[in-house]
């Protein structure tokens, strides 16, 4: 069954419908965009907003708290039926006015079950008749009889952690059907901590090992990457600040970037990326079909606002934006670019893939994760349109929640909060 919707994002997509209606020509096109922007169905968005205005007074029909009643009154009212179907059957069983043995009784309760009653159901009717049994009682009852006759208990442990895996690796899309989800595309290791962090915290690496060969499940394995960095002899380039040391001691203080392409059947598509070394977090990012400046200048001027927009605005001189030297860095409007934000500008060697290793292992990523598999988009990549939907689904998965060895098994939103949590002044 589809997963329970977090109330927070229904919350957020009326409320940026609400807000960004008068922006659009149409309904249908406000809740288009804010559909994708929230990775949901464009239905389910309409639906929201239009129970929003029916619990606000705003529109005609039966509010949310009406719908809870009634579905607590009709599930109610079909425990009551399934209570007195019970009740009936129970009849002849309790003829005899004395406490049936107790083989009867289970044998009872086993041919209730067999029917579709539900053990509480059963229990209640057996009550209501004089019959008073726990559901401790009766779960004691129907265990097997000695230690010899249930299941090991690496049976029982491989089973939970086979089903945890399966709810964690696996979801399902709007037609219903089951998917992989991003969190899938883990191998045993991270998949092992994913688990412990979430559902079993005593669950072992030979059970999950077990469980993916079950499930079909192995990792993504990243492929090689092809050349894209052309250096431009005529341009100037700014020393290496890095010199391969891709560590920071805060955010902001060490940016990497490069870009990648994405063959399509329209062009080639271009991603830039930005990432900040301390978290690894992707700060920025760009697709265009063209490989000129702007490839590289837009996510610089994206991460420079979200920072701010996160309340963490970039200060002057405190920060590195570390490329290959590729021409798009080199060039004379990026580098002013830097200039006027009060940013130094740092180049590696040419053809040295060291030299930018840190973004080298992103941009694998990238490709054996989001471009080579299914989670972010179904099907081939017809236009830069697909690329731009399936990397921003990406880029939201991989800094919010995918798990980093490098940070301690969590994602880089949740280390760039735990740092800010740890440095913020305390209030006298």
């Amino acid at each position: 069954m589809p997963k329970k919707i977090d109330p927070a994002l229904r919350s957020q997509a009326v409320r940026l419908v609400t807000q960004h209606r008068s922006e659009y020509s149409t309904e249908r096109a406000v809740h288009i965009q804010v559909a994708e922007s929230l990775g949901v169905s464009r239905e389910s968005v309409r639906r929201w907003v239009a129970q929003h205005e029916i619990d606000s007074g705003q529109a005609a029909g039966v509010t949310s708290e009406e719908r809870e009643e009634l579905k607590r009154l009709r599930a109610e009212n079909r425990r009551l039926r399934e209570v007195n179907e019970v009740l009936k059957s129970a009849t002849n069983f309790l003829r005899g006015g004395t406490r049936p043995p107790k083989p009867l009784i289970v044998a009872f309760v086993d041919q209730m079950r067999a029917v579709g009653h539900a053990v509480e159901s059963i229990l209640i009717a057996l009550n209501q008749a004089g019959l008073k049994i726990a559901a401790r009682t009766l779960r004691a009852w129907c265990a097997p009889a000695g230690p010899g006759n249930g299941p090991a208990v690496r049976t029982v442990s491989d089973a939970q952690v086979e089903d945890a895996v399966r709810q964690l690796a696996f979801t399902m899309n709007a037609a219903g059907d089951r998917v992989l989800a991003p969190e899938g595309l883990y191998g045993r290791r991270k998949m092992l901590a994913l688990i412990r962090k979430t559902v079993l915290p005593e669950a072992g690496f030979g059970a999950v090992d077990r469980a993916m060969r079950s499930l079909g499940l192995n990792g993504v394995v990243r492929g090689r990457r092809p050349r894209t960095t052309i250096p431009n002899p005529a341009d100037k380039r700014a020393a290496d600040l890095l010199n391969r040391d891709f560590t920071a001691p805060a955010p902001d203080h060490k940016w990497i970037t490069d870009f990648t392409y994405v063959r399509t059947y329209q062009s080639f598509t271009y991603v830039a990326f930005i990432v900040d070394c301390f978290s690894q977090k992707i700060v920025g990012w760009h697709a265009s079909i063209k490989r000129d400046v702007e490839l590289v200048d837009v996510p610089l001027r994206m991460a420079l606002w979200r920072r701010g927009h996160e309340g963490t605005p970039v200060g002057r001189d405190q920060l590195i934006c570390h490329s290959d030297a590729g021409s798009q860095y080199t060039s004379v409007r990026f580098t002013e670019h830097l200039h006027l934000e009060g940013i130094q500008p740092s180049i590696g060697s040419v053809g040295d893939a060291y030299d930018n290793a840190l973004m080298e292992t992103i941009n694998g990523l990238y490709k054996a994760e989001c471009i080579r598999t299914r989670v972010f988009h179904d099907g081939p990549y017809r236009t830069i349109s697909d690329v731009e939907y399936a990397t921003a689904s990406w880029v939201e998965w991989y800094n919010n929640r995918r798990l980093h060895s490098s940070l301690g098994i969590i994602s880089p939103t949740e280390y760039e909060t735990a740092h800010y949590a740890d440095t913020e002044p305390v209030a006298d």
